[in-house]
C-alpha cells in the first residue's frame, strides 16, 4: 500500500544490529517515525555510521524491564513492533548458555507480556527466530519447510526455538495477539559488524585489515541472504499483519535463496571480488584438518509459502550482495582504520 509507513509509529528491539540497523533505515526512507531500544550505547554500529541516531528515537533499557517497555508502547502510541534483540553467536551460547537462554527466551516473552499489558493497540509484531531452530536435518530433507518440527541441539539454536514457539502460543486463544515468525537464513550485508561471522570477517582479511582465522573446515553449506532483501521483507510481512490480521496472525515464513554455498565456495567469491587469490589459498591450508564444533551441518531455507502469502523473493544473488558489502565495508575499514 503506497505511503501505508508514513507517520507509523515503529519500535525496534534490537536496532543497534546490524539488521534492525538496516531496517531502520529503510523504515526512515518511507516517512516512519522509528523508535529502538539499545542496552549499551555502542557507537560503532550501522545506525551511528550512517548517521540515523538524529532520525531514531532511543530508548536506553533492558528488554525484561516490563514496565519500562509497557510505557514505551503505551506513550509514544507504538502500532508495529520489530523483535531482533538477541544472543546472536553460535560460540557464545556454548560458552555461556546461561547468559543465552535469558536474553534470547526471557526477552521474547517478557517484550510480548509488555505489549499484552499495554493500553496501546499494537497492529503487528514480527519475531526474527532463525533457520538454527529446526536444527540438523538430512540432506534429503533440504530445504527447510515451515512445518518441520524443531529439533535443535545446541543451547543457541534451542533458544531460537523456544522463543519462536512462545511467539506462537501468543498468537493462539486466548490472546490472539497479531504475531508473525520469521525463520531466516544466514543475513549478510552493510554494517554487519559482528567479525565472527564469515562474511565480515572474510572481507576484512581480503581487505588486508586482519588475517582470517578459521573456525571449522569449511565445509558447512549454509543459505545466504542480502540484508536489503530482508529489511523490505520485513516491511512487507508487517505491513500484511496490519491489514489481514487473522490471515497472518501466528504464521511462520522462511526465507532464504534456495541455495546453499559452503564456507570455502562463500570465501572464495569474496577473495576474488578482492583480488586476493593468494591468500585465499593460505586459509585454504588452515581450514584443511580444523575441526568444527556446535554448528549444524547443513542449513538453506524454502521461501515458497511466503512467494505464496505475499509475492516475495530475493532481488540480490550474492555476486551482487557481496559486491555491495565489499563496497561498504572498503569505506568503512577506510575510514576507521582497522
Amino acid at each position: 500500500m503506497k505511503n501505508f509507513w508514513k507517520n507509523k509509529n515503529v519500535f525496534i528491539t534490537g536496532i543497534n544490529g546490524f539488521i534492525g540497523g538496516n531496517l531502520a533505515k529503510n523504515l526512515i526512507n518511507h516517512k516512519a517515525n522509528v523508535f529502538g531500544l539499545i542496552r549499551d550505547e555502542k557507537k560503532n554500529t550501522f545506525i551511528y555510521y550512517e548517521n540515523l541516531v538524529e532520525k531514531i528515537t532511543l530508548i536506553n533499557g533492558d528488554l525484561n524491564d516490563q514496565v519500562l517497555i509497557q510505557r514505551v508502547i503505551d506513550e509514544y502510541s507504538i502500532s508495529i513492533v520489530f523483535h531482533f534483540a538477541a544472543q546472536v553467536e553460535v560460540g557464545i551460547g556454548l560458552a555461556n548458555p546461561f547468559y543465552t537462554f535469558e536474553t534470547n527466551i526471557r526477552g521474547t516473552y517478557s517484550l510480548l507480556e509488555s505489549i499484552k499489558k499495554s493500553k496501546q493497540k499494537v497492529r503487528s509484531i514480527v519475531v526474527a527466530s532463525s533457520d538454527k531452530a529446526y536444527g540438523s536435518y538430512p540432506k534429503s530433507a533440504m530445504p527447510y519447510k515451515e512445518y518441520y518440527p524443531l529439533i535443535p541441539q545446541f543451547p543457541y539454536d534451542v533458544s531460537k526455538a523456544c522463543a519462536d514457539m512462545i511467539s506462537k502460543s501468543y498468537s493462539n486463544e486466548p490472546f490472539k495477539m497479531p504475531i508473525m515468525v520469521t525463520r531466516f537464513c544466514n543475513i549478510y550485508g552493510p554494517g554487519q559488524l559482528n567479525f565472527s561471522a564469515v562474511i565480515p570477517d572474510g572481507i576484512r582479511s581480503a581487505l588486508n585489515y586482519s588475517s582470517f582465522i578459521p573456525r571449522g573446515n569449511g565445509t558447512q553449506v549454509r543459505d545466504f541472504i542480502y540484508v536489503q532483501d530482508v529489511a523490505e521483507l520485513y516491511m512487507k510481512i508487517a505491513e500484511e499483519i496490519f491489514i489481514k490480521p487473522e490471515k497472518m496472525r501466528g504464521q511462520v515464513f522462511n526465507a532464504g535463496t534456495n541455495k546453499g554455498y559452503n564456507v570455502r565456495e562463500i570465501l572464495e567469491l569474496i577473495f576474488k571480488l578482492c583480488d586476493n587469490k593468494k591468500d585465499f589459498n593460505l586459509i585454504l591450508k588452515k581450514m584443511k584438518n580444523k575441526k568444527t564444533t556446535g554448528e549444524i551441518n547443513l542449513q538453506i531455507m524454502d521461501h515458497k509459502k511466503i512467494k505464496k502469502y505475499i509475492g516475495w523473493q530475493p532481488r540480490y544473488n550474492l555476486n551482487t550482495g557481496l559486491t555491495e558489502t565489499i563496497s561498504w565495508f572498503s569505506d568503512y575499514l577506510k575510514k576507521n582504520n582497522l
